[in-house]
């Protein structure tokens, strides 16, 4: 670098401070303070060279030095591109960055601008290689520290959870972090206990997220609201699917502490039954989340996985092509996909034509008197599930009602009230209030649904009118109805049919259909 300045020259120097952590921040003289003051020492003790120390403080509190992203550091370079600045000043070179490679582009930025760099404890000139070359070795060995300092953290939040203790994170719903012991601990936040109680009921007596989503937008109950230690309000939004799924699937609720796949048995209450926690598991694994290495549905092939090829006995992959802003749907054999046209004499199908064929032909083996039995047996065994999950609820609900009592009278019957234990009494009392609530609710579902009841003759009606019934249902929902019905659908190139083999013993059907035309 060539410098343009000589001993004549003023120098405008700019101090840049940094902190890791926001601990002492708000202190009357903090690390931040303790930095510059060592800064401006330096600046002063090189006035006789023209050193001036600009009035404009670049401080970054609470910003780590492993990233660029910093408001202090991104004024600095503003203030450097705008020809303000000739030396920026820091206390230890790692203040500035403890990225090498982040380090070494501030380092292409000042070259450019002439800007000289200086660190108070290790004094040394950027003009010279030889003062380069120390810098970089200084910055290499505090990038190995940093590298260290994260290993050792991550290290010890493993011990931490392997011991079920709290390492810390966004709280969460239904619990408060106490630190006034030595570490953190969840305590049970009984009013919000009762909220998450509630939303695990729910969600299996609805059955599906969104349903329970809307049904929180209505009761106007939000996430977890907190404050940073600082006071800062944060949460309290809506939920969302992904924020409803989180909540259900955290094992936290069932007293465990999870630390990536593993899960360990934690110091904290559990505020949800185990068989409900287990229960909610299932019914989400069963209700259509897509699982690991399985594509989303998204183009609503209805046939997709059911349709093949008899040729070679591959799938048929659900395809398309866009041609003059619309878009085309087909199946096309997996066999000639991968190894080319010669590999398979089957065409690409037009895809609502080939569903069409399908459902039609459902349409007609509706009419057999079999299969209008089956579809009653299997709607019956849904209604009993149904029943037998809101007994289930009953009982779970009158078990935390039983222990609830018993824990109200134990604390009434304390020799020595606290305010704690008139905190732990009231919360109590909200908590079985608003449980003898849901158990009436509950109670009022298990009447209608005995009351209820399906006829032979309801699901014969349905049937003869296949039609009006699938056009109200929607795509997932016809999906889920082939896939009950359906175990495989085969194309015959040779003579252009489709063959569709029932589920449960149900006739296999031969459909001859021209209409397929090759694409």
């Amino acid at each position: 670098m060539n410098s343009k300045k000589n001993n004549t020259d003023i120098i405008r120097c700019a101090i840049y401070t940094r902190k890791s952590s926001e601990e002492g921040l708000d202190s009357e003289f903090n690390s931040l303070d303790a930095q510059r003051e060592s800064a401006e020492s330096f600046i002063a003790s090189q006035k006789s060279a023209g050193w001036v120390c600009l009035p404009e403080q670049y401080n970054d509190g609470g910003f780590s030095g492993g990233n660029v992203e910093r408001p202090g550091l991104k004024r600095l370079i503003a203030d450097i591109e705008a020809d303000k600045i000739d030396c920026v000043v820091v206390y230890k070179v790692d203040r500035l960055s403890r990225s090498l490679m982040d380090f070494a582009r501030m380092m292409e930025t000042f070259e450019q601008h002439d800007i000289s760099f200086v660190s108070v404890t290790q004094q040394f000139n950027t003009t010279h290689s030889m003062g380069r070359l120390t810098l970089n070795i200084l910055l290499s060995f505090a990038q190995f520290e940093r590298e260290i300092i994260g290993e050792r953290i991550r290290d010890k939040i493993a011990a931490q959870r392997r011991k079920g203790k709290w390492a810390g994170g966004t709280p969460v719903l239904g619990y408060d972090v106490d630190r006034s012991g030595g570490s953190p601990k969840l305590i049970v936040n009984q009013s919000e206990a009762i909220h998450v109680r509630q939303i695990y009921e729910l969600y299996l007596e609805l059955g599906s997220l969104l349903p329970v989503v809307d049904e929180l937008k209505t009761l106007d109950l939000p996430n977890k609201t907190w404050h940073t230690r600082r006071g800062k309000p944060k949460g309290g939004k809506p939920f969302g699917k992904c924020r409803l799924h989180s909540l259900l699937t955290n094992p936290i609720y069932v007293g465990e502490v999870k630390h990536k796949a593993d899960v360990f048995d934690g110091e904290h209450e559990p505020i949800v039954d185990a068989d409900i926690f287990a229960d909610v598991q299932t019914q989400l694994k069963a209700n259509g989340r897509t699982p690991a290495g399985q594509v989303r549905n998204k183009h609503n092939a209805l046939i997709r996985g059911l349709l093949f090829c008899k040729h070679c006995n591959s799938a048929m992959v659900h395809t398309f092509t866009n041609k003059r802003n619309r878009r085309y749907r087909y199946y096309r054999c997996a066999q000639l996909i991968k190894q080319g046209r010669t590999s398979c004499p089957t065409p690409s199908l037009p895809a609502t034509e080939i569903e069409r064929a399908v459902v039609d032909e459902i349409q007609m083996i509706a009419q057999d008197e079999d299969l209008q039995a089956e579809v009653f047996n299997r709607a019956k065994a849904l209604l009993e599930e149904d029943q037998k999950g809101t007994t289930r609820s009953i009982a779970n609900l009158s078990r935390q009602l039983s222990k609830d009592h018993n824990e109200l009278q134990r604390l009434s019957e304390s020799p020595d009230p606290s305010n704690a234990i008139a905190t732990c009494i009231a919360g109590l009392n909200e908590r079985i209030h608003q449980n003898k609530t849901e158990l009436n609710r509950l109670k009022r579902k298990s009447t209608e649904q005995t009351e209820r009841s399906i006829e032979m003759d309801e699901v014969v009606t349905a049937l003869n009118d296949f039609d009006q019934l699938w056009d109200a249902l929607r795509p997932r929902e016809q999906q889920r109805v082939l896939a009950l019905l359906v175990s495989r659908i085969e194309f015959d190139a040779s003579d252009n049919s489709i063959k569709i083999d029932f589920i449960d013993t149900r006739p296999t059907s031969n459909v001859p259909n021209q209409s397929l035309a090759p694409c």
